[in-house]
């Protein structure tokens, strides 16, 4: 599966203290040691990794190599790399020490490891080891394992799998993907055995620490970021003391970062709540604990039978042509503005760091399709980061689907989920995809298309459509 082109949506600013053992978004941690950047691939906007996510990488890597990799009591992060599906960059000790990738048809992720990531575990299946006197040419100068160099192959070795190359005293020496397997090389006397992979160098050191260590060492930037955002609310309501003040809010991370924003710029301001009938349960649950612990009224507006009616006539929303934003979102936002208010001032969370419409879009705007709404993004510049230490500083109630190795939280349905993600939700909520599944084989079969249609995930993606990427609510 081809790499995708990086995205360079902002300044990556991702760091490490190897005094603290944490992430800082900061040159200097607030322990006062000098921090190093991570080398991660842009646009770099890593987020921290829940237990959930740290069992799934440290599964991916045992059932390959015979080990974990992240060691117990040590932060890792995930950095999503552009990719056909998905594809992580797993953050442990300051460096990159690997990756998972996802590979749809077979429903299965694949480690792709770093020579760094021997600093964390040692490799006990799926390694080679090589002589001495082969060592600097692999290691220095990233030439493949040749047959007359290698001292050992692991049993378990097939073609095609990703290996650990070993120097005899079993330091690792470099990462590579085997061209043949452990009984054919062992009958080789000439010929390439393991392609070797160049990386960019990562520097790996090991150290445990706790997300409380985090919010400590990222307390100055923390207090920097904050105070601007809540300046730019209180500007902006200044600005606009005519338009009632509220939070969109979706039951996601970055709108509730934007809730201890405006609630610490404006107090108390309601929350509107665009209900599309197609929210996860978890979701709803957290609408209600966050109106709960901080006292705020929810306007909800109802997407009512809007969806399942353009449904009968379009098919299912694709990532180019999804209708349902404007069905389900936009549609009723607008028209509950007009009814309650008129107009309104809305604070959105809405990031650079999401995509490329919204690195370019203003700070402040109006949804051309709901004319009656101004919206601002007081976290327009944080990273993901920035928004889940704040989040954890504040000790407000998330929703639990990130703990569920769901990262998108939105309509369970959304289009623009890749198959990893879609896989996960129809083993965590199989109900609700059930009855997904039923509602697109109907129309499967009544256009005449492939059971691989819902099955591949191509209903996901129209050959004609008109993208809406002016829909964030």
């Amino acid at each position: 599966m081809a790499q995708m082109r990086p995205s360079y949506l902002g300044k990556i600013h991702l760091r490490w203290c190897d005094t603290c053992h944490v992430p800082v978004l900061a040159r200097q941690c607030a322990c006062g040691a000098a921090t190093r950047s991570i080398p991660v691939t842009p646009p770099g906007d890593a987020r921290p990794a829940f237990p959930s996510d740290v069992a799934l990488v440290n599964r991916v890597y045992a059932d390959h190599f015979g080990a974990p990799l992240i060691p117990e009591g040590h932060l890792a992060l995930l950095n999503k790399v552009p990719e056909k599906d998905r594809m992580e960059e797993v953050i442990a000790g300051g460096g990159i020490a690997g990756i998972i990738r996802y590979f749809p048809h077979e429903r299965r992720w694949e480690p792709v490891p770093r020579p760094e990531a021997c600093t964390l575990f040692s490799p006990t299946k799926r390694y080679v080891m090589v002589s001495d006197d082969a060592v600097p040419f692999i290691r220095d100068q990233g030439m493949s394992v040749l047959a007359p160099g290698l001292v050992h192959i692991d049993e378990n070795v097939q073609a095609g799998d990703e290996v650990f190359i070993l120097a005899p005293d079993r330091t690792c020496i470099g990462v590579g993907r085997a061209k043949v397997d452990a009984a054919t090389a062992r009958g080789m006397t000439k010929g390439s055995i393991v392609r070797t992979r160049r990386n960019v160098a990562s520097q790996v050191i090991p150290g445990a620490a706790s997300w409380d260590d985090a919010i400590r060492a990222n307390s100055h930037e923390l207090e920097r970021a904050e105070n601007e955002a809540v300046q730019f609310v209180r500007d902006v309501a200044g600005r606009n003391p005519h338009l009632p003040p509220n939070v969109s809010y979706s039951g996601g991370k970055d709108s509730l970062a934007t809730l201890l924003v405006v609630k610490k710029a404006l107090g108390k301001v309601p929350l509107l709540f665009a209900d599309t009938g197609l929210e996860f349960p978890e979701t709803l649950a957290n609408i209600d604990a966050v109106a709960q612990e901080f006292d705020l009224e929810v306007i909800r507006t109802a997407g009512g039978s809007a969806f399942w009616e353009t449904f009968e006539r379009q098919g299912p929303p694709a990532v180019n042509a999804r209708w349902c934003c404007r069905a389900c979102k936009l549609t009723p936002v607008g028209d509950l503005i007009r009814k309650r208010w008129g107009e309104c001032l809305s604070f959105i969370g809405q990031r650079r760091y999401e995509s490329l419409t919204r690195a370019r879009s203003d700070r402040v705007w109006r949804n051309r399709n709901v004319r009656a709404q101004l919206s601002a993004a007081p976290i327009h510049n944080w990273t993901a980061l920035h928004v889940w230490l704040c989040i954890f500083k504040s000790g407000a109630p998330y929703n639990s689907l990130y703990a569920q190795n769901i990262d998108r939280i939105g309509c369970f349905m959304c289009p623009s989920s890749d198959m990893a993600l879609i896989h996960q939700i129809e083993n965590t909520h199989a109900g609700l995809w059930q009855e997904w599944t039923g509602k697109l084989r109907q129309w499967q079969e009544g256009a005449g298309l492939p059971a691989s249609w819902i099955t591949d995930g191509c209903w996901r993606l129209r050959q004609e459509g008109e993208d809406d990427e002016d829909s964030h609510y």
